[in-house]
């Protein structure tokens, strides 16, 4: 139904059914735990029970499977996605492959609850030897440094040598990159940053285009009771029609304000994937279909860094992102390591010169 239809239609109309007279555009969302059965032993329905199916998630993950181009799963958060995935394809002995640069919790989790190997690799690479690895679970464009690698090689070299790999598309959304058109095995998630975009929906989903992948997922979904509240995935659902205008704004405003803070004197560095000067960029312009509307950066040290947010009016000391307002979140503070000073700038829907003027002003006021 959407196929060729551009980003700002699909993200408006995937996942909802045909137009019928006298129903909403979006159906409301179903709250039940259990349902009217057909009395027919042995015959299979679409919902018996809360814990196994509800077609307020079904419309969801049709939308999102249709940006992803896979079959989503829906998760009640990003690490319940990614947690489940480790748990229904990794076992006890086997080896995974990590981003040492990647989300800390991902990390944290697979080194204390999981009884398996890992090998830690930064985002940049070298990937190389995949021998006697089950899973490569990549974050690209990695979270808080804002590195990649080329998905599209890594995924052969990883196939070639038995693995699966998942990608962590968070940041990127399924706007800015199409990991499983790239050869990835699963594309992984949390849906409470830009795709929902409202800072106010905990959610996370894995896409693959391999049926039986996915139905796997769903059955460590029933049984390890990872659902999603009908509300939440209804208000997700809402909010993902307006993804593309939030993104195309997001994306627009961390373009100038990269170009701006690199001549900054109170700014060490500035990475942004977007920037022809970026170590990123080459690899992120083959690969991505547009650049995130997050921007980091590093500052003299912590001091200065919480100086600088509290300094500026338009940003919001926070540590989620992919929202409309704009957040800073200086990532040291949350065991990331990273240098004290170093500020992730989430770019939000505020007018660009405003946020502009906002944070030179800001940075002004640390360097006096």
């Amino acid at each position: 139904m959407t196929q060729g239809w551009g980003d700002g239609t699909r993200c408006v109309h995937s996942g909802q059914s045909e137009s019928v007279v006298g129903e909403p555009f979006l159906a409301g969302p179903v709250f039940a735990t259990a349902y009217h059965l057909d009395g027919a032993p042995g015959r299979a329905q679409p919902d018996y029970y809360a814990r196994s199916g509800n077609p307020t998630w079904r419309a969801l993950e049709a939308a999102i499977g249709q940006l992803d181009g896979g079959e989503c799963v829906l998760f009640p958060s990003g690490m319940a996605a990614i947690s489940t995935l480790l748990r229904a394809f990794v076992s006890s002995g086997d080896t995974v492959v990590v981003p040492s640069d990647g989300y800390f919790a991902t990390r944290t989790f697979i080194a204390e609850e999981m009884d398996v190997s890992v090998r830690h690799v930064p985002t940049p690479g070298p990937w190389s030897d995949f021998t006697g690895v089950r899973l490569v679970l990549l974050e690209t464009p990695s979270n808080p440094w804002l590195d990649v690698c080329d998905i599209r090689s890594l995924v052969d070299s990883a196939h070639a040598a038995g693995a699966l790999v998942a990608v962590d598309n968070t940041t990127a959304t399924p706007l800015g990159q199409q990991p499983l058109a790239l050869g990835a095995d699963f594309v992984v998630a949390s849906d409470s940053k830009a795709l929902t975009g409202h800072s106010d929906v905990l959610l996370g989903h894995v896409s693959t285009v391999d049926a039986a992948l996915a139905e796997r997922l769903r059955k460590a979904r029933t049984l390890g009771g990872a659902v999603p509240a009908p509300f939440e995935t209804w208000l997700a659902h809402r909010s993902l029609g307006t993804l593309d205008l939030r993104l195309a704004r997001q994306s627009e405003t961390a373009a100038v304000l990269a170009s701006a803070l690199l001549a900054h004197p109170a700014v060490r560095t500035v990475r942004w994937p977007g920037l022809p000067e970026d170590p990123a960029h080459e690899i992120a312009r083959s690969q991505m279909r547009r650049f995130p509307g997050v921007v980091t950066i590093e500052l003299a040290d912590a001091v200065t860094a919480d100086r600088f947010v509290a300094a500026a009016r338009l940003v919001t000391a926070a540590t989620s992102f992919g929202g409309l307002h704009t957040t800073g979140d200086r990532r040291a503070q949350w065991g990331d390591p990273v240098p004290e000073g170093l500020v992730r700038l989430s770019v939000g829907v505020e007018d660009t010169d405003d946020l502009l003027a906002d944070v030179i002003q800001a940075l002004n006021a640390v360097t006096t």
